[in-house]
């Protein structure tokens, strides 16, 4: 349980697939001016991702090296086809409002990247749960972000009037330089937090560090 825990906090904060392996950035942007869209585009690639590890950890030893690619695409875009169809089914307006960037989850450097790094070498519970993690971190980041530029951006918060009316929105948070500059300083708050939580771990000793020679003093000594 310890080490699953800990590959779940990974995805959050350590290993945030935004904040610090800084993939998947370019749906983040576009998708973050509201925060009803940031939820939808986070609960969208979690169950990508999370169906998506699931099916190639379990049958990682049956997948062919050499044709690993297309199937990882075939899986990853099957899951994505069901996302968008229920979205489009049953949160019509949502879907419209987030265009193309549902169907683009197929092509999510975070998904292909987690399914070719982890989920198609690791068991089953790890990957499951590598693929929650990472999903809540990269979700976390987006509400984060969504919530400072709908709030100064249009007043509101998921459609609700939250500033007085006498707030005069500022347009440039919902545009691309807004969302840059709101995402920076977001970085730097997680990796802050980040550093706090690492500050408390002790390094594991290293081959390199256990066969390293004495000191001059010692040497002349011997």
């Amino acid at each position: 349980m310890k080490r699953l825990f800990g590959v779940f906090v990974n995805g959050l904060i350590i290993e945030n697939p935004l904040f610090i392996i800084m993939i998947g950035l370019c749906s983040s942007m576009a998708v973050t001016t509201t925060v009803a869209n940031g939820i939808g585009m986070g609960v969208a690639l979690t169950f990508v991702l999370v169906m998506s590890e699931l099916i190639i950890s379990l049958f990682r030893n049956l997948i062919p090296e050499s044709i690993r690619m297309p199937i990882f695409l075939i899986v990853i875009a099957a899951f994505t086809t069901i996302m968008d169809l229920e979205m489009q089914a049953y949160f019509p307006v949502l879907s419209k409002s987030m265009g193309v960037f549902i169907p683009l989850v197929v092509v999510n450097c975070i998904v292909m990247g987690r399914v070719e790094a982890f989920s198609s070498k690791q068991p089953v519970a790890d990957s499951v749960v590598d693929g929650l993690g990472m999903g809540i971190g990269y979700t976390w980041v987006l509400i984060a972000l969504a919530v400072v530029r709908e709030l100064l951006g249009n007043g509101t918060l998921l459609g609700f009037q939250i500033m007085p009316a006498s707030f005069s929105p500022m347009i440039f948070f919902i545009l691309p330089p807004g969302g840059f500059l709101v995402f920076s300083l977001w970085m730097a708050a997680s990796n802050n937090l980040r550093r706090k939580l690492l500050a408390g771990k002790k390094p594991e000793p290293t081959q390199d560090s256990c066969c390293t020679l004495p000191e001059n003093g010692s040497a002349e000594k011997a």
